[in-house]
């Protein structure tokens, strides 16, 4: 038997940030996937600004950006003419915009990531059952050379959407599919349309419906793109009978070349010949939801818990925030310090995101809409505000509690000489907390606060000083950087004296004006064990 503290089941995107962030955290775990190696596609293309802050968080998003091309917006065109360009415009003060990566560099990211923390992926290996009880789960393993029993205190399924892992807990996966099939290719093209621009070509018929379509994502290379459309009759499989979930690639016939040059010719918007297809599929969609993301030490994370349209690369971005979230959890109740129902906290925080993102893309992709609230695709505006982990403040200033931490720039130190952002202090997988004091901030009481505040959180808690112009430049007891512009008080409408306290997934989850050790420490409890 095989003992660990977390088996991921999966090792595509979601279960590979599960792993990396675990074993960041100096959790043991291990990695199993059914797969013998990678799957070379560019399944999951889109990346989005605050997948790229949680990448920042973990230390990948420098590798990212090298890696991806941006994607700066969309191009309309109904019945071969100009419809509209829509532009992914962002505030300023966001540090990142859109991208465009595909699914399997992504993968190898994490993957070396993962194993710079001494994790691996046990490829070939797949999950044949599980039993659990109040004190871990007991997992079968098939490989290629038998089967092994896993005994782990917690197991998080990142299997995909026909998850063995949700079928064993026997959870409802509730939803529908859509009768049309489609087909990716990956290619490339030479026309004049203007580089990391998606486009979106349309036909209507004489009612005004959609009748074919053709969605072409730009991918790193010249002239590449990722391109989708209906699937041809000759190509098209019907799902097969008693599958419980009609999603994903098919294993029939793959499109070729001609397939995809077929429709360019009758929906590109400039003539232009295919090349150098590097792979296609047809594939289905459907929209389901599982009845709950997870039971006992089990959970479900990625297509495992939420299955849609892939409008606005919402699917994988999604997925990674779901194990980003509940990373955390696992690691602070596996080294002994969470309260009591931590871990159970992640359904009550991820279920109404995955909810609302299976009714928006069905939504979009139903409408063939176009116009989208920027910062919601952007997944800026997921909160938690009804999380059992937030002290609610829904009469002070934005951003409130349960809702994600902005970046702010412009901070400085007492020696470097170059401004450092928030995001630089917030690099951890610690809570965070900042006390907010200007001139008249009493000291004293701001630094028994942040005693309190560590105690509370049993070391686990990183505490900086932001100071206001005038505030004295001594006595604080922790590090310290200068608002000297006002930007982290223009930001967060900061109120000195103010104690801010953010998660290690970069949401906050409390703000206190006029501080005591009491309440924050109230607060952490609601975390972190007594």
């Amino acid at each position: 038997m095989g003992d660990t503290e977390v088996l991921v089941v999966g090792a595509g995107p979601v279960g590979l940030t599960a792993a990396l962030e675990l074993r960041r955290r100096g959790v043991a775990c291990r990695v199993v996937d059914r797969l013998a190696a990678p799957q070379p596609y560019a399944k999951a293309v889109g990346v989005l600004p605050r997948t790229l802050e949680v990448w920042d968080a973990m230390g990948l998003v420098r590798d990212a950006l090298d890696a991806a091309v941006p994607l700066y917006g969309q191009l309309v065109f109904v019945d071969g003419l100009p419809a509209s360009r829509v532009e992914l415009e962002l505030p300023r003060e966001v540090p990142y915009g859109f991208a465009a990566l595909p699914q399997y560099a992504t993968e190898r990211l994490l993957t070396e990531r993962l194993h710079a923390y001494g994790g691996r992926v046990e490829r070939g290996t797949e999950l044949l059952g599980l039993t659990q009880d109040e004190r871990g789960v007991t997992a079968r393993l098939g490989t290629a050379g038998g089967t092994e029993t896993v005994r782990a205190g917690y197991l998080v399924g990142c299997d995909g959407a026909h998850s063995r892992t949700r079928r064993e807990l026997g959870i409802g996966f509730e939803g529908d599919a859509f009768p049309e099939a489609y087909m990716l290719g990956d290619v490339a093209v030479d026309w004049d349309l203007p580089p990391g621009y998606a486009v979106r070509s349309l036909h209507l018929d004489e009612a005004g419906a959609v009748d074919d379509l053709l969605v072409c994502v730009p991918l790193p290379g010249r002239g590449r793109y990722r391109m989708s459309m209906r699937v041809p009759e000759e190509l098209a499989v019907p799902a097969a009978a008693g599958e419980e979930v009609a999603h994903g690639l098919e294993s029939g016939r793959a499109p070729e070349l001609a397939h995809i040059q077929a429709v360019l010719d009758r929906l590109s918007p400039r003539r232009t010949t295919a090349r150098e297809l590097r792979w296609s599929s047809v594939f289905r969609i459907s929209h389901r939801l599982a009845e709950r993301y997870g039971a006992g030490r089990v959970f479900l994370a990625g297509d495992a818990a939420h299955i849609h349209p892939p409008t606005g690369a919402q699917g994988m971005n999604t997925g990674i925030q779901d194990a980003y979230d509940l990373a955390w959890k696992l690691a602070l109740a596996l080294h002994g310090v969470a309260a009591d129902g931590l871990p159970g906290s992640y359904d009550a925080e991820r279920r109404p995101v995955g909810a609302e993102v299976v009714g928006r893309t069905v939504l979009h992709a139903r409408e063939g809409g176009t116009k989208a609230d920027v910062l919601r695709e952007a997944q800026l505006l997921v909160a938690y505000p009804g999380s059992p982990l937030v002290t609610p403040d829904p009469d002070g200033p934005e951003p409130r509690p349960g809702e994600r931490a902005p970046d702010c720039r412009g901070l400085t130190g007492d020696i470097a000489a170059y401004p450092v952002r928030l995001f630089d202090l917030l690099r951890s997988p610690h809570h965070t907390l900042l006390l907010y004091a200007d001139e008249g901030s009493p000291a004293a009481e701001l630094r028994a606060c942040a005693t309190a505040a560590r105690e509370a959180a049993h070391g686990r808690l990183n505490v900086f000083a932001v100071l206001a112009p005038g505030a004295p430049g001594e006595g604080w007891g922790v590090p310290r950087v200068h608002d000297r512009d006002g930007a982290f008080r223009h930001g967060y409408r900061a109120r000195a004296p103010e104690a801010l306290v953010i998660r290690p997934d970069g949401y906050l989850s409390a703000r206190f004006p006029a501080p005591h050790p009491d309440a924050l420490t109230r607060h952490l409890r609601a975390t972190f064990r007594a």
